[in-house]
């Protein structure tokens, strides 16, 4: 059931339980503030989700330029070229740099 059919089932009840002469009157009122609370509430739902929604479009717009910068700079890098040029030693390197980081944690 959509937001809209439910108005109009509430309406309509309202609508016949004023012409009829409710019994309930403080029920009633507490009925309608609710109703009103709930719609005010649907309301600022809506807005915040559509905030957030263009929020997130916006972020992942700016993440995708981002990586597509990241991967400019990384095509023209110095640290690429020697890593392509000479595998072996870059292998060395990281398992050194692996080796002594791990000897500094292992001190603690």
């Amino acid at each position: 059931m959509n937001q809209s059919t439910t108005k109009e089932t509430f309406a309509a009840k309202d609508t016949t339980n004023s012409s009829a002469g409710s019994t309930h009157p403080v029920a009633d009122r507490v009925k309608d503030t609710l109703h009103s609370s709930v719609d005010a509430l649907s309301e600022r739902v809506g807005k915040t989700e559509e905030t957030l929604r263009n929020s997130a479009t916006h972020s992942s717009e700016a993440v995708a330029q981002k990586r597509k910068e990241m991967e400019a700079k990384w095509e023209q890098s110095s640290i690429k070229r020697y890593a392509v040029e000479n595998p072996v030693a870059t292998a060395g390197i990281a398992f050194a740099a692996g080796a002594l980081l791990a000897s500094f944690m292992r001190k603690k």
